[in-house]
């Protein structure tokens, strides 16, 4: 078993977690999760109001014993869901993780440290890793080019980030953007990570809540095939390339703004891709490391084989290498 910062400190059995991904971390997914020994998150924003969140994870609970915890993304916006609701009910939930991504988990850290709950807060940049560090959390989630989502506006990809970022990060540290297999986890605690994050590859599982036909068309996908989205917007990001995304591409690259592509990038499209399962519908997210996704496997398979095969990288392969070094 690898044992890592990251497991010692959240409790973890493996150095793994499963991204907080909109419509795509509920209940069934973060149990298999918690059951294989990796970190599952709930997406806090995925349920309609703070009381549904409450439901999930209660769900959840009945799913598994074993620790999960919470995603919730916080960002700017002119009608902002409830943080302090759905913050209060994580806390009164008994849950002891949090990932936070998006704006500063400066306001939000004292209620969540008091009530014994441990933040692992998600960046795309060194100087925003700094920060948060600096402000108490206690881990980063380092975000790479790589990723699905939103990957900043630095451009930077994992094999500079996560290097960069391990010198300056003191506290337990995982890496994100571009993970799915035991290559990744083992070249990521090579460049200084205590471990990964997987979104994508954790979408093309058996317990996966989305539509068959999405998880199939990620598996026949290649690296190539996605979109970044509102680059001239500095929004950024990565989807998979379909009609939709390839026209809102076309929209602002004339010149067009938010409001020309409001209705092809409706989070309600988005939504009905994972349901319904048509690819074309609307918006849906993906990362680069679909290239890597070749099968649907139960969740626990995919954990089993991720460490199995890591433990043997490591053990053979390098230490192998070592073994051929002239005296």
């Amino acid at each position: 078993m690898i044992s890592t910062a990251f497991t010692e400190t959240f409790g973890i059995r493996h150095p793994i977690v499963q991204g907080g991904m909109q419509w795509v971390g509920r209940a069934e997914l973060v149990a298999a999760v918690a059951n294989a020994g990796a970190l599952g998150l709930i997406t806090a924003l995925t349920q309609p109001t703070p009381e549904d969140l409450a439901r999930e994870i209660a769900r959840c609970r009945e799913l598994t014993d074993q620790p999960f915890g919470v995603n919730l993304t916080i960002l700017p916006s002119i009608t902002p869901p409830p943080y302090d609701e759905y913050r209060q009910v994580i806390i009164e939930s008994g849950v002891k993780i949090v990932e936070t991504a998006g704006s500063t988990p400066g306001p939000h850290l004292p209620m969540f440290h008091e009530a014994g709950v441990k933040v692992l807060h998600k960046c795309t940049t060194v100087r925003h890793a700094v920060k948060a560090q600096e402000l108490g959390v206690d881990g980063i989630s380092i975000d790479g080019f790589e990723c699905a989502g939103h990957p900043g506006e630095d451009d930077i990809a994992g094999l500079v980030l996560i290097p960069a970022a391990a010198r300056k990060i003191t506290i337990p540290m995982i890496a994100s953007g571009g993970f799915a297999d035991a290559h990744g986890l083992v070249a990521a605690l090579a460049l200084g990570a205590d471990g990964i994050n997987m979104g994508t590859r954790f979408m093309c599982t058996a317990e996966s809540p989305i539509h068959q036909n999405i998880k199939e068309a990620i598996v026949a996908a290649d690296e190539t095939q996605t979109e970044l989205i509102f680059r001239p917007l500095r929004n950024t990001a990565r989807v998979a390339s379909n009609a939709v995304s390839r026209e809102v591409v076309e929209i602002l690259d004339r010149g067009g703004q938010f409001q020309d592509v409001r209705e092809l990038v409706a989070g309600a499209r988005g939504r009905t891709v994972y349901e319904l399962g048509d690819p074309e519908a609307g918006i849906w997210t993906v990362g680069t490391s679909q290239g890597l996704i070749h099968d649907i496997p139960t969740v626990a398979e995919l954990v089993r084989r991720i460490t199995t095969e890591a433990e043997d990288l490591i053990a053979e392969r390098l230490g192998g290498m070592l073994d051929r070094v002239p005296a």
